[in-house]
Formats: C-alpha cells, sequence, structure tokens
C-alpha cells in the first residue's frame, strides 16, 4: 500500500466522526410548543363560534375577510314587550353594534375586519317612508363602498330587517330613502361592487 493510500484509509473515520457531529440528534424529550397555527383564512374555530352566539337573538352580520364579505355568527339583545316596529329598530340597531365592533381575537387571527365606524344610530319610518325604512345617522351614500355593502347584506339577511322582497329601504336623517340590494358580486367584491339600489315611489 503506498503512503498515499494509507494516508486516505485513515482519512475516512475521522471524516465519518465529523459528519456525525455535524447531524442534529433526535431527542427523546417531549417539547410543548403547541399546536402549528392556522394558516386557513376565514376559517373560524368551534370554540369562537360557540362565544359569538353565547346569548340573546341568534343573528349573523357581514365581516370583511379575504376582500370578500363573511356571514359571523353574533347575538343581540332585545328587551321583552316592544312594539313591532320598534323591535325592528332594535335589532337594527343591535346589528349596527356588532358591525362596529372590533372581531374578536380569534376572528382577527382568521383575517376577519370591518369597516363599520361605531357611533351610527338607526330610527325608523317617518313622514310617507315605506314601513320598512331604516334611516341612518350616516347617510348611506357618505358610507365607504365596504361600510354600505356590510350593513346592506347584513340587514338584507336578516329576518327582522329586511323587506320581503329581500332588499333594505335605507337613508339618511334628511335624505330621500332608497331600496336597496345585497348580491351575490357585491358579498365577493364590496370594494369594486356597491349594492344596487333605486328610488322608493
Amino acid at each position: 500500500m503506498t503512503l498515499r493510500g494509507a494516508h486516505a484509509w485513515l482519512a475516512v473515520p475521522l471524516l465519518a466522526v465529523l459528519l456525525a457531529g455535524c447531524g442534529i440528534r433526535p431527542t427523546q424529550v417531549p417539547t410543548e410548543f403547541g399546536p402549528a397555527p392556522s394558516r386557513v383564512p376565514c376559517a373560524l374555530s368551534g370554540t369562537d363560534l360557540s362565544a359569538q352566539s353565547a346569548r340573546g337573538l341568534p343573528v349573523q352580520v357581514f365581516l370583511l375577510c379575504s376582500s370578500q364579505l363573511v356571514a359571523t355568527d353574533r347575538s343581540v339583545r332585545i328587551p321583552d314587550g316592544p312594539a313591532e316596529g320598534q323591535r325592528r329598530v332594535q335589532v337594527a340597531q343591535g346589528l349596527l353594534d356588532q358591525l362596529a365592533a372590533q372581531p374578536s381575537a380569534g376572528e382577527a387571527q382568521a383575517g376577519y375586519s370591518t369597516d363599520v365606524l361605531g357611533g351610527i344610530r338607526v330610527s325608523g319610518p317617518r313622514g310617507k317612508d315605506p314601513e320598512d325604512t331604516f334611516r341612518l345617522s350616516t347617510p348611506p351614500e357618505d358610507l365607504g363602498s365596504y361600510a354600505l355593502a356590510q350593513i346592506v347584506c347584513t340587514f338584507a339577511g336578516s329576518e327582522a330587517t329586511a323587506a320581503e322582497d329581500g332588499t333594505v329601504v335605507l337613508g339618511g336623517p334628511d335624505r330621500p330613502v332608497r331600496r336597496y340590494e345585497c348580491t351575490s358580486q357585491v358579498r365577493s367584491q364590496p370594494g369594486a361592487v356597491k349594492p344596487p339600489s333605486g328610488k322608493v315611489a
């Protein structure tokens, strides 16, 4: 065997030791880092879903997620005994308040948000308004496209606030009312497609 061949054979065990030292050895000690974070957008856990509809009248509001409108379970507390017209206004106000509330921790983690600002008040019809009219303290035409879509689709999706044909009659404090519709295009592209509306006879 030549001197060069002997050196080559001696280098093999040394190389094996070096390679073994660079690896990460498996450990038998359990680690507690918790579950991997969810990367599924707009997917709420069962715990968060039950917490949202824990008490009061079960309702659904439309929040923003992945640039779309997504229905979310909530609840609204309504006092016992109000007249039908007053009850509708109270439900509408409760829906607005839920839309303006900050998303829960679970909703925020799943990507939910809202464009509806707090402080918007709702009242019932006045004068010659249709009986299913809601007048908002902020005129609908002054709302951003996302906020208007959230309000229209939330009201249209509630039996307590929608008209018989599934539309919603909205107006500002001192402007003519209009009849709004929540379409599939509005739900999928609330920032680009405004809720269709028309004059009320």
